[in-house]
């Protein structure tokens, strides 16, 4: 055999064993992260159960994405499946048999939307609490008031099939739990008076950042299906996707309808949640995403 040919085989078959060690090693590394312990201090959270937190949670369950993954009811639901190896669902989580929230005290609700922890300490693989840390109190209650008032159902339990490459990128850490991305020292977030206001804008601008990252600059999300478009950039007011929608009533349409102001849809939107917010939360969405400094150049899209 030519030498040339024989030192090609050779290179092929090193480079072959090193990308199958490489597989194995972020496996095992996947199996090693989706397992540690993540300790989170007690907190002081009050749970409410009053008719005014129920409604208010109702609001946030509806529009904030937890209907979007856990079904209207609570239940459970699949809200990925691409038939190529990745299959999500939300667990159930309404008052029936079998809620895995069954036993929740109030610091286990707060370890697991706000740091994404499930009580035993090991990380929650989708929750996207990266959106829900900033929550103040009050909607942290609010959300479980109305989750403790839904009428029990019948549910499933949560469903995490991850594709071989998306292990092996988790586990050398190219894609993160909720758990890794959040700053666990943070105290919890004061409430803000709602209202068409920068400071309001701000907190519910929170709900954007687990797609459209925490500088709200977009980009490409890791973990997400490959024929998923990238996260626009929401960083630079006036300029890219942001130039589209020059007052609240055009990003509200967005939001309603799914469809850009040129008729085309938008392929990658939570729009059951988002067609749920109210004008308020729009309109102050709106004035914080165009009133803030520019932080990147856009580059859309």
């Amino acid at each position: 055999m030519k030498t040339w040919i024989r030192r090609g085989l050779y290179t092929l078959a090193t480079l072959l064993a090193a990308a199958a060690a490489a597989v194995v090693t972020g496996r095992q590394l996947a199996e090693h992260k989706m397992n540690r312990r993540i300790d989170i201090a007690p907190s002081a959270l009050a749970l409410r159960s009053d008719a005014a937190a129920v409604a208010r949670g109702h609001y946030l369950f509806a529009s904030r994405g937890c209907a979007d993954c856990h079904g209207r009811n609570g239940a459970g639901r699949t809200f990925v499946d691409d038939g190529h190896g990745l299959k999500l669902a939300g667990p159930h989580i309404s008052p029936g048999p079998g809620s895995v929230v069954a036993h929740y005290a109030a610091a286990d609700w707060e370890r697991t939307l706000r740091h994404g922890v499930k009580p035993d300490g090991r990380p929650l693989m989708v929750m996207p609490s990266e959106d829900f840390n900033r929550l103040s109190d009050d909607d942290i209650a609010a959300l479980v008031a109305y989750v403790r008032s839904l009428p029990p159902a019948a549910g499933g339990v949560a469903t995490l099939e991850l594709p071989l490459a998306a292990r092996v990128l988790y586990g050398f850490g190219f894609i993160q739990d909720a758990a890794a991305k959040i700053d666990h020292r943070l105290p919890p977030a004061q409430a803000v008076v709602e209202g068409v206001t920068l400071a309001h804008g701000e907190y519910v601008a929170n709900m954007c950042k687990g797609c459209h990252g925490p500088l709200l600059a977009g980009g490409r999300m890791p973990g997400a299906p490959p024929d998923w478009p990238a996260a626009a950039n929401l960083s630079a007011p006036g300029h890219g996707v942001l130039a589209r929608y020059p007052d609240a009533e055009a990003l509200m349409r967005l939001f309603r309808t799914g469809h850009r102001p040129d008729g085309s849809a938008v392929r990658v939107m939570p729009f059951e949640s988002l067609r749920e917010m109210n004008d308020t939360d729009v309109r102050a969405l709106h004035l914080y995403l165009n009133h803030r400094p520019p932080l990147v150049a856009a580059k859309e899209d």
